[in-house]
């Protein structure tokens, strides 16, 4: 048995990462590799974090692309060779409907397919085709369940295809890129706008809508102040660390930032 207690012990999401623990005790104990359902971010980096320091188990994650924020997790006995390892069941979603009038972001997509039945764990990353719908990554499991369905995002009817992974239109890479910038203050909205480069108005509206992360915990106020080593991560938009914080001469703010 895994030391459990140790394992939980300043946990963020004890209740997930418990499901972990018992999927990681069913690869030891059976000797068979097996997949999670898909993890958010920071639930994943904890688990890699402290199910990662066990000698007996291996790790191994894949979201469909190489830059996937939401993916599944692969257990397994470090005995057990690449070789013999499962690929990991993932499919492609496309999601049709017409939101020229009416637009919309990946949580509301992903809103809109759990509340026609989808389970939170099914569903990978999200993003959207311009006003012509989205395209996800999806549990491979599941898939076929999913043609010819409907569900309603935001005001629009929308379709759902399968389809492989192979013939989606996958975001473009995110290269790591060094920012700097001079700001009046150290405000959220004021920083993440500079960051990752939306107006400050929509980015204060994204804050207010619970779409922002800051230390993996949802911040919903714009004017949090931020500290060097911040961590701010956008829905579907990536991830803004805060390098350095120095005063100028003028009472203002510089920042040198990193944008994955």
């Amino acid at each position: 048995m895994l030391p459990r207690d140790q394992l939980l012990q300043g946990c963020r999401n004890p209740e997930a990462m418990g499901k972990l623990i018992d999927l990681a005790e069913q690869a030891l104990r059976t000797w068979e590799p097996l997949w999670s359902d898909f993890l958010a971010a920071d639930l994943l980096e904890e688990a890699l974090q402290r199910l990662g320091s066990l000698t007996e188990l291996t790790l191994a994650s894949d979201g469909g692309w190489p830059q996937a924020e939401r993916r599944r997790l692969l257990l397994r006995r470090v005995e057990i060779s690449d070789g013999e390892l499962p690929a990991a069941p993932l499919q492609g979603l496309v999601i049709s409907g017409n939101f020229l009038f009416d637009p919309a972001e990946p949580a509301d997509v992903r809103q809109g397919l759990i509340t026609a039945g989808a389970q939170p764990g099914d569903l990978g990353d999200i993003w959207m085709r311009g006003d012509r719908g989205a395209q996800l990554i999806l549990r491979g499991e599941v898939a076929e369940a999913w043609q010819g369905r409907t569900a309603q995002v935001r005001s629009v009817e929308v379709s759902a295809e399968p389809t492989g992974i192979s013939d989606l239109q996958l975001p473009a890479s995110r290269t790591p890129k060094q920012l700097s910038s001079v700001e009046a203050s150290l405000r959220l909205d004021a920083v993440a706008s500079a960051g990752l480069g939306v107006s400050r108005s929509k980015m204060a509206d994204w804050i207010r809508a619970g779409a922002v992360r800051v230390n993996w915990a949802v911040v919903t106020s714009p004017s949090r102040e931020l500290k060097q080593g911040d961590r701010i991560r956008l829905d579907g938009r990536g991830e803004l660390e805060i390098l350095d914080i120095q005063p100028t001469k003028r009472e203002r703010w510089r920042l040198a930032m990193q944008r994955r």
